[in-house]
């Protein structure tokens, strides 16, 4: 008896180590999981596609012109890539911080407004990313590049911080993401990766396409990005285009532009000069025009399900063209 009773005692104690070790992993795997919300994926995709399009474009023009591929530039893409991703960080984070009453109404599943992200340390992860991008930029790229960087953090802080909050005007909000998300960083992708590599300073048709493409498609994010959170947008005085026409109107407002900017790709492709692969550029944007009216198409203006969807439909288009873009 005592055996069997020392057995079980035993089997009772590894219970508990063993469900104490697992009390121990799930604070670490939430935490992760929390940091990994905080830096609002769907946009750091967006800027690691970016870059990596911009420097493969960059390097293929390299190629054109020398038959060996200058590696050294991967060495500095890195570093800048890391930049990118911290004053992304930055930026979202410090949305964070001011807009936690209106996430808990709009997204409340984020870190800060969900209570897994202390506002200290979501401070400090503004603070420590914010502080190490500048720092990549100014040590690493040229004056010019580390102004780009610097100007795109200040649109990004004026957007989010009172008593600024551009964010509560819809043509200043447009404005700061079409600068920082379209114009800023696919130039200044471009010039830093062509400097890098020591070639001379040109704008290829290919390269001013993507950033007027991009440009335009950001103020299409800017509206669209609203459509989930006109709930908390309108009980919180914050203007946008969503909470002032309407879901509906700002939704066929988003496919009206966009429509026009894949109209404006598939032109480009026709028409325009230097441009290397037509067939591509054509039939790739008309496919994507097809599928935008598609999914467009579907929405359903009063189901919060329905916009979400529509809304990530917009980030995969956006997605798309930078995977197109080395090849056109």
């Amino acid at each position: 008896m005592r055996r069997q009773g020392g057995s079980q005692d035993r089997r009772s104690a590894l219970s508990l180590s063993a469900n104490d070790g697992a009390a121990a992993e799930q604070p670490k795997s939430s935490m992760l999981n929390a940091l990994y919300k905080f830096t609002r994926p769907h946009t750091i995709r967006g800027t690691i596609l970016a870059s990596c399009a911009c420097v493969t474009r960059v390097l293929l023009k390299c190629v054109e012109s020398q038959p060996v591929i200058e590696w050294k530039l991967l060495h500095t893409a890195l570093y800048g890539l890391v930049a990118l991703l911290c004053g992304n960080a930055y930026i979202v984070g410090i949305n964070q911080i001011y807009d936690v009453d209106i996430d808990k109404v709009n997204k409340p599943f984020l870190p800060v407004a969900a209570g897994e992200i202390s506002k200290p340390l979501a401070w400090a992860l503004v603070g420590g990313t914010g502080v190490l991008g500048c720092a990549i930029v100014s040590t690493v790229f040229s004056t010019l590049i580390c102004q780009l960087y610097l100007f795109g953090m200040f649109l990004g802080t004026v957007y989010t911080v009172p008593p600024f909050r551009w964010k509560n005007n819809p043509v200043l909000a447009a404005f700061s993401i079409a600068m920082v998300r379209g114009l800023l960083l696919n130039v200044g992708l471009h010039h830093a990766a062509s400097t890098a590599l020591g070639l001379a300073i040109t704008w290829p048709a290919q390269v001013c396409f993507i950033a007027a493409f991009m440009t335009i498609f950001a103020v299409v994010i800017a509206i669209a990005k609203d459509l989930p959170d006109v709930e908390g947008d309108i009980k919180f005085g914050v203007k946008t285009l969503a909470s002032s026409l309407g879901v509906a109107k700002a939704a066929h407002l988003v496919v009206l532009v966009l429509m026009g900017n894949y109209v404006m790709g598939v032109g480009v492709g026709l028409l325009a000069p230097g441009i290397n692969n037509r067939p591509l550029m054509v039939v790739a944007h008309s496919a994507l025009l097809g599928w935008l009216s598609i999914f467009a198409s579907k929405l359903k203006p009063d189901s919060i399900s329905s916009i979400k969807l529509f809304y990530r439909n917009i980030w995969k288009l956006f997605y798309a063209e930078y995977l197109l873009f080395p090849f056109i």
